[in-house]
């Protein structure tokens, strides 16, 4: 055989590419309670159907011609199928120089982000590895001004095809911005960290000792900032998470997202819907019942569950066909709209119009959060961006009115163009602003002057509230229908179904780019 000699050859370094960074690498790997890169790809992608790319590429130690060693790239991409979908991954190798992303071996990473989005694919990032090292100074011999082949072009792909991110290791510098340049990203407990800078940095800027746990694990980037959306207990968790995540959208804008097969009737209705809302305003409730009762049966994936908690938001199918969801939650702040819970679902409404999904909305919207904390936090401001990003959208929405809708953060369940559907449950009810707090403001005067100004206020109170019936406001055609609560599913399905032909006409990218 003519080329036997090569062929050995390239076996060869196929075994080097194999050993990563060597034995004692891969046994602090384990010590910290990881998987290697390879056995995560192994894990995430379909059986057999990783494609690496660049898999030779590596640093080589020469003996006159005769090769010695060779150091691979800390950087593993290829294509692989995920669920049967074509998708790119790239994974850092944090047992070569820490996964350093200025010590990578060529432009992997950019290569593998460019074949994403020419390619218009899914693209995934495993990430367990640091940003820049002093240790390249030296071995280049200067330093260098700051910029990365890898950046350019992500502003595109964002706007173009899926982009998910797993953080699987202490994440600095360049792959933790990595992370949020993603339309969903998960860290794992225990072993994950996320920081533009790691302890000993913060300890030359700051003189501050912390370690890498209280500097950036969950505690503060998924449950104190919502930097990181969801939270897996292990590293396989994190990988179904993935591909669950993937599954509810197209492969690209340009593609309708896949609908699924479902045998839960379109035309169900549960009777539990007619109690789940108390009558007693104050009172709480779950509404993840809401949720139980009309979507497609386990079909509920939620978003950044840790984070601006007072509205529960996500994907989910409706006869098949995938949405977004939300609904305010009554059990955390009364659910009125913090900043935090603004940004989140800015980010989710960008998303959803991003990626063509219908937009289910319970509301249950008392109002923008009051008080002197979110007023330092800029609630009006975040209120403002959350108006604009309402109005921005245009995939097909429609709003069921569960309880109660106040405020301009009761404006943000609407929309003035385009396929807007809203109904009310009999348990609706709403204004410019509460009746209780409204009275105390508006009727100060006649309250302060009165004999009893406690029952001044009640009496005044009352006169409102007999107002406040839904159906007053259904006849004046201010709502567009009152509905029977049970119907819900049976019309959200039928409304879905009808979506599916606007959302045809709007495939490609949104006219508003996509900002993680």
């Amino acid at each position: 055989m003519v080329w036997q000699r090569e062929i050995e050859e390239l076996e060869r370094r196929k075994r080097f590419a194999a050993q990563m960074g060597g034995e004692a690498g891969i046994r602090e790997q384990r010590r910290r309670g990881k998987l290697t890169v390879r056995e995560r790809v192994d894990l995430l992608a379909d059986a057999g159907s990783f494609q690496e790319i660049g898999e030779l590429a590596g640093a080589a130690t020469y003996d006159g011609n005769d090769l010695v060693d060779v150091r691979p790239s800390n950087m593993v991409i290829g294509l692989a199928r995920l669920d049967g979908r074509p998708s790119v991954l790239t994974a850092g190798d944090f047992t070569v120089r820490g996964g350093a992303s200025d010590a990578s071996i060529g432009n992997k990473g950019g290569h593998a982000q460019n074949m994403a989005l020419d390619w218009r694919l899914p693209f995934v990032r495993l990430l367990d590895a640091t940003g820049g090292s002093v240790k390249t100074f030296e071995q280049i011999g200067r330093t260098y001004i700051p910029t990365n082949p890898v950046t350019p072009g992500v502003e595109n792909l964002l706007c173009q095809v899926p982009v998910v991110a797993a953080v699987l290791g202490s994440v600095a510098g360049l792959p933790a911005v990595d992370a949020c340049l993603a339309h969903f990203n998960v860290m794992v407990k225990g072993i994950s960290q996320l920081f533009p800078g790691g302890p000993p940095v913060v300890k030359a800027a700051l003189g501050i000792d912390i370690s890498k746990e209280d500097l950036g694990d969950e505690r503060s980037q998924v449950f104190g900032s919502g930097v990181v959306d969801n939270l897996a207990d292990t590293e396989a968790e994190a990988f179904e998470m993935i591909k669950r995540f993937l599954g509810y959208l197209p492969s690209n804008v340009w593609q309708m997202a896949p609908r699924a097969e479902t045998d839960d009737d379109p035309n169900r209705r549960d009777d539990a819907l007619l109690s789940i809302v108390p009558r007693e305003k104050r009172r709480m409730y779950n509404p993840r019942k809401i949720l139980d009762a009309v979507l497609d049966r386990d079909s509920f994936f939620e978003i950044t569950p840790h984070y601006g908690r007072s509205r529960i938001l996500g994907l989910a199918r409706m006869n098949g066909y995938p949405v977004g969801v939300m609904i305010n939650n009554p059990k955390r702040l009364g659910g009125s709209m913090d900043v935090a819970a603004g940004v989140k679902t800015i980010r989710f409404l960008q998303l959803c119009d991003t990626f063509h999904l219908p937009m289910v909305y319970f509301a249950d919207e008392p109002g923008f959060m009051v008080g002197p904390e979110q007023q330092s936090q800029g609630i009006v401001r975040a209120g403002a961006k959350m108006l604009c990003a309402t109005l921005r959208t245009r995939m097909p929405w429609i709003s069921i009115v569960t309880r109660q809708l106040y405020g301009v953060a009761g404006q943000c369940h609407d929309r003035p163009s385009g396929m807007f559907k809203r109904v009310a449950w009999p348990s609706g009810h709403w204004g410019s602003m509460h009746i209780a707090g409204g009275v105390s403001a508006a009727y100060r005067r006649v309250i302060a002057e009165s004999d009893d100004p406690e029952a001044k206020r009640l009496e005044i109170e009352d006169r409102l509230e007999a107002l406040a019936s839904p159906f007053r406001t259904a006849e004046a055609f201010n709502i567009e229908e009152i509905i029977d609560p049970r119907d819900t599913r049976p019309m959200v399905c039928e409304f879905v179904e009808m979506a599916q032909a606007v959302l045809e006409t709007q495939l490609g990218p949104s006219p508003t780019p996509y900002m993680p």
